[in-house]
């Protein structure tokens, strides 16, 4: 209980900080002057910080404890979120998103880091999805709440209001966080620096057949929620602000389900590899479907984009998978390898994605061909990806 109090809030933000700019790309781009492949960029800076971020905060939780780690990269991420609501171009815009980055960077890791040290491995999935579960409900505020706030009073001074949630979320969470015991003999084993631990990860085998889908379902998941609902649902469906809005809060809602129900399926299943197997696949098919139909009305778009919200919401599920191989000097290290592989991926997805649409609008397609083929790429990257998965231990040997 005191870790979900500790850190909740600070992660209902950092899902919020992920996936916001959709919302309000169309004020933000107009006061900017910039396009999409600038706001592509600027998403990505988050990520990209959050992503380099996971290296040292994996050493920082194994070595230091959670409650320095997440205190000294929180105050980071308030001086970002004071200054993205501020910013008076684009650069200084994206400084602020790297710098919220470093502040979200540790929040979901020591988490997971502090479940993993408090009970045993059979309960880590099922307290990981109920925590990104609640933490989803930054989807929900990041959705149709946002988009009427910043109609309301603009998007700077709802930006504003935010930044005082970071802070009041990091000052909980200095408050609240406590390091788990630690035997002397632990701690020894912990004398090994970041790369060290680094090198150890990767010599896992099992973690390489792990990678690409690590790598690539999160990150479409993500850039679909976080870019690009609300500008399909504006150039391809012709749906007006408030319908934008209700869509990527529609899609938002879905995966906050999706979080809750992961946990229960994937004891169903019997096991996490069926579970983001099948899910993966079902998310491939969705967004082929998506291609060939997401023109025929936005209401009909608005269901599939909550149907891929629901099935490729699995990041709990694959994060447990990946968990079964990590040592116990390596938690830290381990988790927070898997997460940079989430983060890295979805940062390279969004300004793919965006370089991707500005070309393709630039050879003069039009807004629904150009996100048919951008749906289309991304159904074939989530068939590759399961296809090595597929390939991977379902647990370590013996």
């Amino acid at each position: 209980m005191r870790i979900f109090l500790a850190l909740i809030l600070g992660y209902i933000l950092s899902i919020f900080y992920r996936s916001f700019l959709s919302v309000i790309a169309t004020p933000l781009m107009a006061d900017l002057a910039i396009g999409p492949a600038e706001l592509g960029a600027m998403s990505s800076a988050w990520f990209i910080s959050f992503a380099v971020m996971q290296f040292p905060v994996g050493w920082a939780l194994d070595r230091l404890g959670p409650r320095l780690t997440v205190a000294a990269c929180m105050a980071v991420g308030v001086a970002g979120a004071l200054l993205f609501a501020v910013a008076p171009s684009a650069t200084v815009a994206t400084i602020a998103m790297a710098l919220l980055g470093v502040g979200c960077s540790p929040v979901f890791m020591a988490a997971l880091y502090l479940f993993a040290r408090s009970g045993p491995p059979s309960t880590f999935a099922g307290l990981a999805s109920l925590f990104i579960g609640l933490g989803s409900l930054g989807n929900l505020f990041g959705a149709a709440p946002l988009s009427r706030a910043s109609d309301a009073f603009g998007w700077r001074p709802t930006m504003m209001a935010v930044a005082v949630l970071f802070g009041l979320a990091a000052a909980v969470a200095a408050a609240l966080v406590r390091d788990p015991p630690e035997p002397a003999a632990w701690r020894k084993a912990h004398d090994d620096g970041v790369i060290a631990g680094i090198r150890a990860i990767v010599r896992i085998r099992a973690l390489w057949f792990l990678a690409p889908i690590t790598f690539f379902a999160y990150a479409i998941l993500a850039t679909t929620r976080g870019l690009w609902v609300a500008p399909f649902l504006e150039q391809v469906s012709q749906l007006d602000r408030a319908m934008q809005g209700n869509g990527a809060l529609a899609m938002a809602i879905a995966m906050t389900a999706g979080a809750f129900a992961f946990g229960w399926i994937e004891k169903r299943l019997g096991g996490p590899k069926r579970t983001v197997l099948a899910s993966t696949l079902i998310a491939a098919a969705l967004f082929a479907v998506l291609a060939l139909t997401g023109h025929l009305g936005g209401l009909w778009a608005i269901v599939l984009f909550a149907a891929i919200g629901i099935a490729l919401f699995n990041y709990a599920i694959l994060m447990a998978h990946a968990r079964q191989f990590f040592p116990e000097n390596l938690i830290g290290r381990g988790m927070t390898t898997m997460n940079f592989l989430f983060i890295a991926g979805t940062s390279a997805v969004q300004i793919g994605s965006g370089w991707f649409i500005a070309a393709e609008r630039a050879a003069g397609l039009p807004p629904a061909s150009v996100f048919a083929w951008l749906h289309w790429l991304f159904a074939g990257l989530l068939l590759v990806s399961a296809a090595i998965y597929a390939l991977a231990p379902a647990r370590p040997p013996g």
